[in-house]
């Protein structure tokens, strides 16, 4: 099993953290024991949107050789465990990314998954995640600037030894779904492992600082975060029972309050 994943891409605003957070939600909601780890340490953006911004002990400390890994751990939603960034520009500079291998070392054994959420973009910090990593997913979006820049995230991923495992396309329409996969898989050289449609639950879950596929399970966002993390759990998705169970609810109320209008 693919223990440690470097979910990345190659410009930002591609929607690589909300997707990072709702799919090791799932894992962690498959019964995996999942981390996730914001290796963002210019930019983080983890903690942000799940309430964890203004913990005591973040990355950059841990980086910094001023804590252990085990004091940045920290029980997020679901059952899913976060290692979130700091957000100091001080916290930053102090950070060394080269201590990035020694902390997997600590960690990997202790968990099913490990997501680590790399910087977007071509930069130093963004380079070890992407070697560290047994499989690198780039999130991609259905636009010619972000294929660009994906497919040369993909060639710095293969220079430093590492391994695009798949794509995933975040913020499609249904109606060029099809085509965008068959063109992403061509000009990338690597299979999309699954598509993600443009959900207007994503900013109404960031805001509320819930994963989408916690506040708003049933929509087709959530729906489709499933079904990636079901064929990386190597379980079935579980969406077939929660449809069931929605139906019945819907059934039950109708026939309550049949009458009483």
């Amino acid at each position: 099993m693919v223990k440690v994943l470097t979910i990345a891409s190659g410009k930002g605003g591609t929607g690589k953290t909300t997707v990072t957070i709702n799919l090791g939600t799932m894992l962690a909601q498959y019964g995996k024991k999942t981390f996730i780890m914001d290796a963002d340490i210019g930019m983080a953006n983890v903690g942000l949107l799940i309430g964890l911004d203004n913990v005591p002990v973040t990355l950059h400390e841990v980086l910094a050789g001023k804590a252990s890994i085990q004091e940045a751990i920290y029980d997020g939603p679901g059952g899913l465990k976060v290692i979130p960034s700091g957000i100091s520009l001080q916290g930053f500079q102090e950070a060394n990314p080269e201590r990035l291998k020694d902390v997997l070392k600590d960690i990997v054994d202790r968990c099913d998954f490990l997501l680590i959420d790399a910087p977007a973009g071509i930069s130093r910090d963004g380079v070890i995640p992407l070697a560290v990593a047994d499989g690198v997913i780039l999130v991609v979006n259905p636009e010619l600037s972000s294929i660009v820049d994906a497919l040369k995230t993909k060639i710095l991923t293969e220079v430093v030894g590492g391994n695009v495992i798949g794509v995933i396309v975040n913020r499609t329409s249904p109606e060029n779904t099809e085509y965008v996969v068959q063109k992403m898989e061509k000009v990338l050289g690597a299979n999309v492992i699954g598509s993600i449609p443009d959900d207007p639950g994503v900013k109404k879950a960031a805001a509320a600082k819930t994963p989408i596929v916690l506040k708003y399970p049933l929509s087709d966002f959530s729906r489709s975060v499933k079904r990636i993390a079901a064929k990386l759990a190597g379980v079935q998705a579980a969406e077939t029972a929660e449809v069931s169970s929605e139906k019945f609810v819907d059934r039950f109320a109708r026939a309550l309050f049949r009458g009483k209008r």
